[in-house]
């Protein structure tokens, strides 16, 4: 059983693919935080954006089978279409959900298969891009993929501690918020000085895409 919050047709607004259509697939439920404001001065993500509590947003549901997910989410691909259906997984915690038969069923029906994870859950098998964004005073156990995205900056959040790491790309993300000015200069301030590290921002917030 697979538990969607939301599911739609968007522009990714950031990291590596920024610009690309996908369809969004908003996994409900995550390991960092219970999504209940009451809980948010407790949890390792107290600066999380997203809603991803139950299954009633749009294009949400609960679905039994991997295939039928994967036909539900190709259903939001523009039809006629030539290009490869592309479809990012997020939450929440998207790893909590995903298993092979994930995998395989999306693969199945033509999607290139993308996540969006605080890395604290190992991946299955045959994903097409990982994105990893540690959480500060989590346990990082995915430490292999494509882009290390970090929310930028965390208490004790040294961007530097990744660097060993095995991603072909590391992304640096202003924390949205109270303070979102300064952390943008604080962001690209770092990013000059350690040209390893590219500038993310979250373009969908002032571009009005959903």
């Amino acid at each position: 059983m697979y538990s969607i919050k939301e599911t739609y047709y968007t522009i990714q607004g950031e990291g590596f693919h920024t610009g690309r259509p996908a369809v969004f697939l908003r996994f409900s439920g995550c390991n960092l935080w219970t999504g209940l404001e009451a809980d948010r001065s407790n949890a390792i993500c107290n600066f999380c954006d997203t809603d991803f509590v139950g299954v009633n947003g749009p294009g949400g549901g609960k679905f039994e089978k991997a295939l039928s997910l994967a036909k539900h989410a190709i259903s939001f691909w523009p039809k006629n279409s030539n290009s490869k259906p592309f479809v990012v997984c997020t939450g929440g915690e998207p790893l909590l959900q995903m298993d092979q038969a994930f995998v395989d069923a999306f693969h199945k029906i033509g999607f290139q298969i993308a996540i969006e994870t605080n890395g604290t859950v190992n991946a299955p098998k045959g994903i097409d891009w990982i994105c990893v964004s540690p959480k500060i005073g989590s346990k990082l156990i995915l430490k292999k993929g494509h882009e290390l995205k970090l929310v930028y900056p965390q208490l004790n959040g040294d961007p530097k501690q990744f660097e060993y790491l095995d991603f072909e790309y590391f992304s640096l993300q202003p924390m949205d918020g109270k303070e979102k000015s300064f952390n943008i200069k604080e962001t690209i301030s770092f990013c000059r000085e350690h040209p390893l590290w590219r500038l993310s921002l979250q373009t969908h917030k002032f571009l009005g895409i959903p």
